[in-house]
């Protein structure tokens, strides 16, 4: 009866999260176009997301003591509650006709700063309310929302642009946080016990989490590893897919589906995730779903010419994304006691995202700077390489798909070859 009441109450918590992350992701939508509109600059667009994840990672190392010795709700409610307040900050300040990019640099900044309290909040209150046997289950429909979020909010976003400006979608947003802080105030409990400690220092809480993981080796290295695949990743298709696409299709259709098609992957596993039974494998989960989609969806996206096979390349890389969540949150939620989950998932955020930003600003670099120019120089290897990607504007991007999908799956094999992480096979075979 507990599980189901709690279950219930994940329901309601995972629905209205959902309705406001799809109005702060229009926001996000509506101000890059204001932003590239006003500045013309890739890079002034590229900063605003460099401003909301170099904080979050850099607060993630001194936040998890606080979050284990604090009310999970009450971290949930003043968090959300500051972003809003910043998209109320944002409205004003555009209403009054004085909205300038600085602004937004220093809105995303606590935005990123105040995500590093409210996420491992969030993972440790979904820990709190889901059985253990439901953590696969609630990790799919995450992922299921994250991507329909992801494939709607430009579609929303841009509707509500033209029909009532910048104005209209941070109204929107602002109505969605209403909703999810009523819900989460009023009708949602999240039976947890409040540890009573002293006052600690600064580092203690990374520290903590730290020495659990010295302790527990198998997760350090997947954090690791999930780092590297990360880097990988985000090394091309935060940056390089759109402007690849624009450039090898000269399309802005084609861009849009093929980023379309990319979120409907994702929906689409997160939806097969959601219904599937407990994984039994979490390992292979991991790095077998991150196999497929370095090999099937960066090499195919890199060797494509056209919007079908860009297409199918984009469920390739997305369709496994929600198994590879889902395999991690069962090991993490098994193996972590709950007293200690808010600094060991604040060190996870720490550890495993402090490799996107650096990705975020890399991949451009590398675009602009190394690959495109060596495709356009004539050398054998130039002319080799010609031969599987084609030639032209976009073909050095195209060149950095498939640099990333062979780093990329000989790093799944890397994690999934570790002793240390291969040991909870071990237990799973044991416990059957």
């Amino acid at each position: 009866m507990k599980d189901k009441q709690n279950m219930n109450s994940f329901y309601r918590f995972w629905l209205t999260q959902a309705a406001s992350q799809l109005g702060s992701a229009m926001t996000s939508y509506a101000l890059i176009i204001w932003a590239y509109t006003k500045t013309e600059s890739a890079m002034a667009v590229s900063l605003m997301t460099f401003c909301n994840f170099l904080p979050y990672v850099a607060v993630s190392i001194l936040a998890g003591d606080f979050i284990d010795r604090h009310s999970k709700k009450k971290i949930m409610l003043i968090s959300d509650t500051i972003a809003a307040i910043c998209s109320l900050f944002v409205l004003c300040t555009f209403a009054a006709g004085n909205l300038e990019i600085w602004h937004i640099y220093i809105v995303n900044t606590i935005i990123g700063f105040m995500n590093a309290y409210q996420s491992p909040a969030q993972s440790v209150a979904v820990g709190i309310l889901v059985p253990e046997d439901k953590i696969s289950k609630a990790s799919g429909m995450s992922s299921f929302s994250g991507n329909l979020v992801m494939v709607f909010s430009p579609v929303l976003g841009a509707a509500l642009l033209s029909a009532g400006g910048l104005e209209l979608v941070l109204a929107i947003d602002l109505g969605s946080f209403l909703l999810a802080f009523a819900v989460l105030a009023f009708f949602i409990a999240i039976p947890e016990e409040i540890q009573q400690k002293e006052k600690t220092k600064a580092f203690d809480g990374f520290f903590d989490g730290m020495a659990f993981l010295k302790e527990n080796k198998g997760i350090f290295y997947i954090m690791l590893t999930m780092a590297l695949l990360n880097f990988f990743s985000r090394l091309t298709y935060e940056n390089i897919l759109s402007p690849m696409l624009l450039a090898r299709s000269g399309s802005m259709n084609v861009m849009g589906i093929v980023n379309g098609i990319l979120g409907a992957g994702g929906i689409i596993g997160g939806f097969l995730v959601s219904l599937l039974p407990e994984g039994k494998h979490p390992v292979k989960m991991i790095y077998f779903s991150a196999m497929l989609s370095f090999v099937f969806g960066d090499i195919l996206m890199g060797l494509g010419r056209n919007v079908f096979v860009w297409g199918i390349a984009g469920v390739a890389a997305s369709l496994p994304i929600p198994f590879i969540n889902a395999g991690q949150n069962v090991i993490l939620y098994r193996t972590i006691p709950r007293k200690l989950q808010g600094r060991v998932f604040s060190v996870r955020n720490a550890i495993q995202y402090c490799t996107i930003p650096v990705a975020i600003l890399f991949g451009g670099f590398l675009a602009d700077y190394v690959f495109e120019p060596f495709m356009q120089k004539g050398t054998p290897l130039a002319l080799s390489l010609q031969h599987l990607v084609g030639s032209g504007a976009g073909s050095g991007m195209a060149v950095m798909f498939l640099c990333t999908g062979v780093l990329g799956f000989l790093a799944s094999i890397f994690g999934y070859t570790r002793k240390e992480i291969r040991r909870f096979e071990a237990e799973e075979e044991q416990n059957k």
